[in-house]
């Protein structure tokens, strides 16, 4: 049995039977999991493993675990730094930086791969433009360069330990000041105006970059529908000018910057149209149900074969993770960033 191109929610820490149901529809191919799945490690890889028992072909599962404001378990597991404490790490010491990059990606990886977690959406390579609310923090930086930097060597972490990464939000979210969640952004950009915000997709994009993840964020002078929907960021720009052979994910079609498609089922053909591989459906049940009954398009076996590149290489368990130097390592990095930056006067 193939992966359908949904992403859905499940209601709680275990699963109810309209969860089990749901998810051995064919149309389902992943799940997304959020703070309320989440009580101790030992209930969420119970979880996970009873999720991957549904289906011949194990259902993936993933969650937003980049640090900071975004990470969903965080009693019994390490409480991960912001990417803009990485980003003023690199400020202060570029080697130390680009270290600390990678070690805070191979531990968040690792914790999750230690539980069954397939992977997370990170990392997060939008610039810091100092407008974005909802991004803040989460970018490494402003410059592109070093965003690109910082970003490869957090990739580099995670598939040490097993995991794939996701760069979003394509092409760029850092420069609208509204939220996706709650509005459609504008960024009135020409196309060449945008040049930094893609640099660090066309230097992970070489390095093999596994996955993207669309925004939702119209840019009026490139094409008339938000780059989720659009056909000229994901196949002509995405998928043909940078080249990228990888999983594109839509973002969540619930969201308020999705609703200018029509409703939950035009938005799914439009972003499947548009050349998006996964549909995440969040938080809205009445939503998934509507798409499973009226989702006519599905992707070809090309975009199903990227999606199980997704899943998550062998790991080792928890004891044996917490027990090894290099998760001791990881742990003296957190220490360091539990410190505000030393000042360097000059």
């Amino acid at each position: 049995m193939t992966l359908g191109p949904l992403m859905v929610d499940v209601a709680g820490k275990t699963l109810t039977a309209e969860d089990r149901e749901l998810l051995r529809h064919p149309l389902v191919g992943s799940v997304i999991l959020f703070t309320r799945n989440y009580d101790n490690p030992e209930q969420l890889a119970a979880l996970v493993a009873d999720i991957r028992s549904l289906r011949a072909a194990p259902l993936l599962v993933a969650v937003d675990h980049e640090g900071g404001r975004v990470q969903r378990f965080r009693s019994g597991f390490s409480v991960l730094p912001p990417a803009r404490r990485i980003g003023l790490e690199y400020n202060l010491d570029p080697k130390q930086g680009l270290q600390m990059a990678r070690a805070m990606g191979w531990l968040m990886a690792a914790e999750l791969r230690a539980v069954g977690v397939d992977f997370s959406f990170a990392p997060c390579v939008d610039l810091d433009y100092g407008v974005s609310e909802i991004i803040g923090d989460r970018a490494y930086h402003a410059d592109a360069e070093i965003v690109s930097k910082l970003a490869l060597a957090t990739m580099q972490g995670m598939k040490h330990a097993g995991m794939a990464a996701t760069a979003k939000h394509f092409p760029g979210h850092g420069a609208v000041v509204a939220d996706s969640h709650l509005a459609l952004p504008v960024d009135r950009r020409d196309l060449p105006d945008l040049t930094a915000d893609m640099l660090p997709y066309r230097r992970l994009i070489p390095n093999e970059l596994p996955a993207v993840m669309m925004g939702h964020v119209l840019f009026p002078a490139v094409d008339s529908v938000p780059a989720s929907f659009s056909r000229r960021w994901v196949g002509e720009i995405l998928r043909g000018e940078l080249d990228f052979r990888g999983v594109v994910f839509a973002d969540d079609l619930t969201m308020e910057g999705a609703t200018v498609m029509g409703g939950v089922v035009a938005r799914a053909e439009a972003a499947l149209d548009a050349g998006c591989d996964v549909l995440p459906v969040c938080n809205r049940r009445a939503s998934v149900m509507e798409l499973i009954d009226g989702l006519k398009s599905q992707p070809g076996p090309a975009s199903q074969m990227r999606v199980l590149r997704m899943r998550g290489r062998e790991a080792p368990d928890r004891a044996t993770l917490q027990a090894s130097t290099e998760y001791q390592q990881c742990r003296e990095w957190l220490e360091r960033c539990d410190r505000p930056p030393e000042l360097v006067l000059s």
